[in-house]
């Protein structure tokens, strides 16, 4: 089972690299309060994939491609 997020490109400026942050909302387990936070995930694009920075995406986990690279993009919205 491979783990899919959906998130919004932040960064475009590497080269055949994204960098995608993922907000989540959980509740905390004893206050019961909403807490959203995000994360940066840096993914592999393919270069007939047009993107900018704002598009929302799903990236998908894969075998590592290069040291902080586990990720690729799948879906463009």
């Amino acid at each position: 089972m491979t783990k899919v997020l959906t998130g919004k490109i932040t960064s475009t400026k590497m080269a055949k690299t994204v960098v995608v942050e993922v907000k989540r909302a959980y509740s905390h387990p004893m206050y019961k309060k909403i807490i959203r936070s995000h994360k940066k995930y840096k993914a592999h694009v393919e270069d007939d994939m047009k993107l900018t920075v704002g598009d929302l995406v799903d990236i998908s986990e894969t075998r590592p491609i290069s040291k902080q690279k586990k990720f690729k993009v799948i879906k463009k919205y």
